[in-house]
């Protein structure tokens, strides 16, 4: 029998292959991480975790606007980008350390340098050296899309750049309609930005339930921010002054500060060696797994968002604990990636778990569904007039919740709770057999009794 360096070599030190490691080098196995870049993977040095810290930042302006309401006095307020940035360093820096510390605290290999593969055994590093392993999984996570085709579009930054800018734009244009988009739309909007989200389809957050979406654009647009859909760019000019000017497809342009590309992400495959070992890629440069994750090398396997299944990060934790249950425990594992709660951090925030109502349309014949669109208590005193809306989604022939969407203040926390419910397969029965927590604004999940209208056959009826 082959004799190798490592039973397990993990490419990518994310938050997938990070917690492959630390398991499988708890069970006492010989491990090996390699990371070119930091370690805890987009989410923690460029993604979810310093992306919600600026949108805490960017709550404050309407946090002070509201106060007046309830008998509070503020004076004269001012932004510092450079003292935010200096923070947001700072904790990513202690995150990075505890990521480390846990992989040294499982006896784990670590390893700062890139790593592609020369066969299905054999990894080549950056630093000159070759190891094997007898396993190797591949968690390198995705990248933000670029726009190659687009005429001056290296002056256009991405959510990358976007988290370590010198200092903040007056004006900035961000194309994309996902939750990357929106998300920085209202973050930049909160920091004092004059702000255009431009997207080429006519509704942003295509996959969400439509009333979240027509919702949010409500309060985005009374907010001031400014959304153009069904329009592009065409080219984009540095002007002498530095700031870029922006034409579209309809002929009028926009003059801005900054850029910001948020139009998807792509598997972080290229120059991976992938080839070298066999693996199979899909159309999309994704890397193809089966349902245990495994790739068309019964050796290799690939967690987190270089398969592009399901693009959040507990879902690649998730993926590694069955990873290591198939591999490492004999006990075959499939990761389960129905019924997901997820948030967009807009202000107001989408919080939603299940099926919208257009496509639980297309599994069920009938559908109750119950809305709820109110001004939460929290803004009676302000004066704002921002709208909450929640709604379930039910098939009315088993009465089970397989939709649950709310809009609104704190949606991300509700939509986490929802998420066990849902997964239990609970019954709309057992929503009102619920006691309500009053006051709150979540009470209204167990107290909307009667259905707002029907759907029969994928039409609406009644309401």
């Amino acid at each position: 029998m082959a004799q190798y360096d490592y039973d397990l070599f993990v490419i990518g030190g994310g938050s997938g292959g990070v917690r492959a490691a630390r398991l499988a080098g708890g069970m006492g196995k010989r491990v090996a991480v390699a990371e070119e870049y930091r370690y805890g993977g987009t989410c923690v040095i460029r993604g979810c975790v310093p992306k919600k810290l600026f949108v805490y930042a960017s709550q404050f302006s309407e946090h002070f606007e509201d106060s007046a309401g309830f008998g509070w006095t503020v004076g004269e307020t001012s932004f510092d980008w450079s003292v935010l940035i200096e923070n947001k360093d700072r904790e990513i820096d202690r995150l990075e350390k505890a990521y480390r510390s846990g992989l040294d605290g499982a006896n784990v290999t670590i390893i700062d340098a890139r790593a592609e593969l020369a066969d299905r055994h054999t990894i080549n590093l950056s630093t000159g050296e070759t190891v094997t392993a007898e396993r190797i999984l591949i968690a390198v996570g995705g990248k933000p899309r670029l726009h190659d085709s687009l005429p001056g579009g290296e002056h256009c930054i991405s959510s990358n750049e976007a988290f370590h800018l010198n200092s903040l734009p007056k004006s900035i244009l961000i194309e994309g309609g996902g939750y990357i988009a929106v998300e920085f739309a209202n973050i930049f909007h909160g920091l004092g930005v004059d702000t255009t989200l431009l997207y080429r389809g006519p509704e942003i957050l295509k996959n969400f339930d439509i009333d979240m979406r027509h919702g949010l654009v409500e309060a985005m647009q009374a907010k001031g921010i400014n959304i153009v859909l069904n329009e592009t760019m065409t080219k984009i000019d540095k002007r002498g002054d530095g700031q870029l000017e922006v034409k579209f497809t309809g002929g009028t342009s926009v003059i801005v500060g900054e850029v910001m590309l948020a139009i998807g992400r792509v598997a972080n495959t290229q120059g991976l060696g992938l080839d070298n070992a066999g693996v199979e890629m899909s159309k999309s440069g994704a890397i193809t797994v089966d349902e245990f994750s495994r790739t068309n090398i019964d050796n290799i396997w690939a967690i987190g968002d270089v398969t592009d299944r399901v693009q959040l990060t507990p879902v690649a934790i998730h993926e590694a604990i069955c990873f290591i249950e198939t591999v490492f425990k004999d006990n075959p594992t499939k990761p389960d990636h129905e019924t997901v709660a997820t948030a967009v951090f807009s202000q107001p925030e989408i919080g939603t778990v299940g099926l919208s109502e257009d496509d639980a349309s297309k599994v069920y014949d009938a559908l109750e569904i119950y809305r709820a669109s109110f001004r939460p208590m929290r803004h009676t005193l302000s004066g704002r007039q921002e709208k909450m809306i929640m709604k379930l989604v039910v098939d009315a022939k088993s009465r089970v919740v397989v939709g649950a969407h709310v809009l609104g203040p704190d949606a991300g926390e509700m939509a986490q709770v929802l998420g066990v419910a849902l997964k239990a397969r609970l019954t709309k029965d057992a929503f009102d057999q619920t006691m309500a927590l009053h006051p709150s604004a979540a009470e209204e999940l167990v107290t909307m009794y009667q259905p707002t209208y029907r759907i029969s056959k994928g039409e609406r009826v009644g309401g």
